[in-house]
C-alpha cells in the first residue's frame, strides 16, 4: 500500500524504528491540504503540502503508531494524480492512503468544515476539493528509493557545497 507521510515518517530511521518493511517511492505534493504544526504534524485544508510516499504492506503498524484506534489520527484515501485508472489491475483509480491529526487534540491551528466526526470531514472535504496526491517526477526524488532494511549512514553538509 502506498501512503503519503509529510512529517516524522519521511526520516529513514523513524521509518525503520516502526516498519519492518518499507520503500520510499520518492517525493510527492498533496494539493488541497497543507501540514500544519502542534504536537505532532497533521493537515489542514487548503493550500499544498510536501512530503514523500511510503510504499508498505504493513499498514496496521502504521495505524498503531499513528493512533487511529484512539482517534488521534484518521486514515484517508486520496486520489494519486497522473498514474492513470486502474494502476493496480483492479479496475478502480489509484488512491494513496495518509493521516490527519485531530487539530484539537494535537492544539494544531486547523478546522475542518462539517458538523461530522473528524473522518467523515476530512474525508469529504478531500472528495468535494478535489485534492490529489501528485509524485513528483523528474527531480531526485525520482531516485530516492530507499529499500528499509539497511542502516544509511549518509549525510549531506549543504555549507560544505555552498547550497541555502
Amino acid at each position: 500500500m502506498d501512503v503519503f507521510v509529510y512529517g516524522t515518517l519521511t526520516d529513514p530511521e523513524r521509518a525503520r524504528a516502526v516498519l519492518d518493511d518499507f520503500e520510499f517511492r520518492g517525493s510527492a505534493v498533496l494539493d488541497g491540504l497543507h501540514r500544519v504544526d502542534g504536537a505532532y504534524p497533521t493537515l489542514a485544508p487548503g493550500g499544498s503540502g510536501e512530503g514523500r510516499i511510503l510504499r508498505t504492506d504493513d499498514i496496521a503498524a502504521l495505524d498503531r503508531y499513528e493512533g487511529v484506534d484512539s482517534g488521534l489520527y484518521v486514515r484517508v484515501s486520496v486520489p494519486l494524480a497522473d498514474e492513470g485508472a486502474d494502476s493496480d489491475g483492479s479496475g478502480e483509480d489509484a488512491t494513496v492512503e495518509t493521516y490527519v491529526g485531530d487539530p484539537q487534540r494535537l492544539d494544531a491551528p486547523a478546522e475542518w468544515p462539517g458538523e461530522e466526526g473528524l473522518a467523515e470531514r476530512v474525508r469529504s472535504y478531500v472528495r468535494e476539493e478535489d485534492a490529489v496526491v501528485r509524485p513528483q517526477r523528474g527531480t531526485f526524488g525520482d531516485f530516492d528509493v530507499y529499500e528499509g532494511d539497511e542502516p544509511t549512514d549518509v549525510t549531506a553538509d549543504h555549507d560544505e557545497w555552498g547550497l541555502e
